[in-house]
């Protein structure tokens, strides 16, 4: 168990784009995809959350852990098949819960790089920069 309050330990603070990929890790495990879990996190300028998401379906949909996904239960190879998927993914949700007003000037935490399809709604909300995991730390990705 990790103890947030031992003063023999020098105290590191993360920075806030560490911070919120953390938290976009936390909200990835929401995720009901059973090839790869997502999250987002939307960030506004003032560093306030303003939504979250996660890949899975719409509310009162069985979903992939159920075996509602024809992509999921396939064998087809990563990168293809998306025509099968029910799954929205994690950017989309997020944009979709948040106010129009929140997402200008904003930045994504996403805990994988965007497809071409979520960075074209990104790009249309008015995000103003994407932040992701990449093979060499966080890659800070201009819509």
């Amino acid at each position: 168990m990790t103890v947030l309050c031992d003063s023999s330990k020098k105290h590191e603070r993360p920075g806030w784009d560490a911070y919120f990929i953390g938290i976009a890790e936390a909200v990835a495990v929401r995720g009901d995809c059973l090839r790869c879990r997502v999250g987002a996190v939307l960030v506004r300028p003032d560093k306030r959350i303003a939504a979250t998401g996660y890949n899975g379906v719409a509310s009162g949909v069985r979903g992939c852990l159920e075996g509602g996904c024809k992509r999921c239960l396939s064998d087809q190879p990563s990168g293809s098949g998306y025509e099968d998927c029910i799954e929205t993914h994690a950017e989309a949700n997020a944009l979709l819960y948040a106010d129009w007003q929140d997402c200008q000037e904003a930045t994504l935490y996403i805990t994988r790089a965007p497809c071409a399809h979520c960075r074209k709604l990104i790009r249309s909300a008015g995000v103003a920069r994407v932040v992701y995991p990449g093979h060499f730390g966080l890659i800070h990705h201009e819509p």
